[in-house]
């Protein structure tokens, strides 16, 4: 029988660091990845037939759980078809109005036009093009510690795998590209303004996280959302609410739908739960704005492959079955799994915070939940890995990173969620023990 560690050495011989994504590498919790070969419901199934309860979920996507039928059912139909065509098909319509409903019927018309693309990163490269496009200006303002994608201008101070392998940003871009960006701190409206009155009349928009998740979970604090659209829009520029991650996930529209002090940005982002598992994202806002996409308007953007039929079909299916009672049974587990891990870290005496957004969780090894990204950073990080590795041993599969949400599903039932409360306890005490030179 092949292993993990046959699998691991086999692909680091013909893939950089033997993976086509850098945190699935493990450099931040050690130890050999496990390579993935079915999943089902609430669990993932390695190589070797171990069979983990799953709180990676995709990294978002599996709202409903791995292999939902109704979605498979639905890829497969599609896939029968054709795999793609080159051309408009009516899903891509029937996707692009199903999203725009569902963020209607959350209390706005913040979706009139939808551009369907294959990845976070090109929807959030596509609204900052229109962002510039549509101002005649040239500036970007981002968050330390939020991630967008891994296109050039916005890798400094991001979130996810640059900080888990604590890059300051990336080889290989320019620093006129990089000065386009200016990075703020996270929660904290008065740098914005300086930043703003620094710059007059030259920033093109601001992108947010619509609640950071990838430095770990870190909500913005109550009405920054909102105070910062009029911030921005009172300065000509526009809000890029990224909701790649949180979009569908935390609720039927996304964070938007949730926020308690509303607000309206210029364009918003979509991924992960859209696409339903599969690579397909989109960008989303007013007329006025994204008709100034080509072939109407002259900023340009296209893909071979984006809205593909089997990733719309996938999106389809995982959308028509996101109803009030998914939503309910997502919150309910997550609450569940977020007290019971804090509990179980209280009693073997670990210092730590739960940082919740949603649904969205994680856990910070500090005594005060994380407000921005210096203080996200701020923690007995090294606890972590010994906490990770023996969940794994317990057969939970977690983020490999602190800075990563968990995620859960709407499949995550009594067994798989009690198979996580028993293996907490012995994980909290591996976290107790450990020591800052310890992987």
């Amino acid at each position: 029988m092949t292993t993990n560690a046959d699998e691991f050495a086999r692909a680091q011989g013909v893939m950089p660091g033997g993976v086509s994504s850098p945190v699935r590498a493990y450099r931040s919790v050690g130890g050999t990845p496990r390579f993935l070969v079915s999943g089902s419901g609430p669990y993932v199934t390695d190589v070797e037939g171990h069979r983990y309860v799953d709180l990676v979920g995709s990294w978002g996507p599996a709202l409903l759980g791995h292999a939902h039928p109704a979605v498979v059912a639905a890829v497969q139909a599609a896939a029968a078809q054709g795999l793609g065509f080159g051309a408009s098909t009516p899903g891509e319509t029937d996707l692009a109005e199903l999203v725009r409903d569902r963020v209607r019927r959350s209390g706005g018309g913040l979706v009139e036009r939808l551009r369907l693309v294959s990845t976070g990163t090109e929807a959030t490269m596509t609204a900052i093009r229109l962002a510039r496009g549509a101002t005649g200006r040239d500036l970007l303002v981002k968050f330390a510690g939020h991630y967008h994608g891994h296109s050039d201008g916005l890798l400094a101070d991001a979130g996810s795998g640059i900080a888990t392998l604590a890059l300051p940003g990336s080889a290989g871009v320019p620093a006129p590209i990089a000065g386009q960006t200016l990075v703020v701190p996270y929660n904290d409206l008065a740098t914005v303004r300086a930043v703003f009155e620094a710059h007059e009349g030259r920033i093109a928009a601001v992108i947010i996280e619509a609640a950071a998740a990838n430095m770990g979970v870190v909500a913005p604090s109550q009405g920054f959302d909102a105070a910062l659209a009029s911030l921005t829009h009172e300065h000509g520029a526009l809000l890029i609410l990224d909701e790649v991650l949180t979009g569908f996930r935390v609720g039927p529209a996304g964070w938007w739908g949730i926020d308690p002090v509303p607000f309206t940005p210029d364009l918003v982002t979509f991924g992960k739960v859209v696409g339903g598992g599969l690579p397909l994202a989109a960008v989303g806002g007013p007329a006025r704005l994204m008709d100034q996409l080509a072939p109407l308007g002259p900023v340009y953007q296209a893909g071979t492959l984006s809205g593909n039929p089997i990733a719309v079909a996938a999106g389809l299916a995982t959308l028509r079955a996101a109803d009030d009672e998914v939503y309910r049974r997502i919150d309910t587990v997550a609450t569940a799994l977020a007290d019971a891990t804090s509990a179980a870290l209280t009693a073997a005496g670990v210092v730590h915070a739960v940082s919740r957004a949603g649904s969205l969780f994680s856990i910070a090894f500090r005594a005060t939940a994380p407000r921005d990204y210096d203080e996200a950073r701020d923690q007995e990080s090294f606890r972590y890995a010994p906490f990770f590795h023996a969940m794994l041993d317990a057969g939970v599969s977690l983020p490999p990173s602190v800075f990563e949400a968990w995620f859960v599903s709407a499949a995550h039932d009594d067994e798989a969620v009690a198979r996580v409360l028993d293996a907490l306890p012995a994980a909290a005490l591996a976290a107790a023990a450990a020591t800052p030179a310890q992987r």
